[in-house]
């Protein structure tokens, strides 16, 4: 997977302890109300497009560049659908363990290019478009930010704690 530099240089001192990351999830919508997806190279499963803001990066600027990065798609982010602290840590084949506070951006793909779908980086097997009834089998986070994002009104998803001890 492509590592930013700003974490290859983290890691030459921290080694592959935990590193609490941000993360950035966009969830892609054409005019037809298909979803863009990604098959993993690093796990072989289906997920929403999503990737490391550079420092400096805006995360909805981020979000457009991961889409674009990724699948050769251009897209336009709408607004905040999800806040998540992810709750368990990632351990990666290489030994690196991090952690994501994750911010997804529902995105909607601009007319000339939500058919230029295509495997654009070496982060994805596939790319394609699916219909949000007729998902392939991922990951109970990505169903989450598909959820969240296909909502058509109301605030950004969040967890508090106040919600965990109910």
């Amino acid at each position: 997977m492509a590592t930013p530099e700003f974490i290859r240089d983290l890691r030459l001192s921290a080694g592959h302890q935990l590193l609490y990351l941000p993360g950035v999830s966009a969830v892609v919508f054409d005019d037809e109300g298909r979803v863009l997806l990604g098959r993993r190279a690093d796990t072989g499963l289906w997920s929403v497009i999503g990737g490391i803001p550079e420092p400096g990066e805006q995360p909805a600027d981020c979000a457009v560049r991961e889409v674009f990065e990724e699948t050769n798609v251009r897209c336009v982010p709408e607004r905040v659908a999800l806040v998540h602290g992810v709750e368990k840590p990632v351990t990666y084949p290489n030994g690196d363990v991090c952690q994501f506070m994750d911010i997804t951006f529902r995105c909607r793909a601009t007319a000339e290019s939500a058919g230029r779908a295509r495997v654009n980086d070496d982060e994805s097997l596939e790319v394609g478009w699916f219909r949000t009834d007729a998902l392939p089998e991922m990951k109970p986070f990505a169903l989450l930010r598909i959820e969240q994002a296909a909502a058509e009104e109301g605030p950004a998803w969040f967890l508090s704690s106040a919600d965990a001890h109910s």
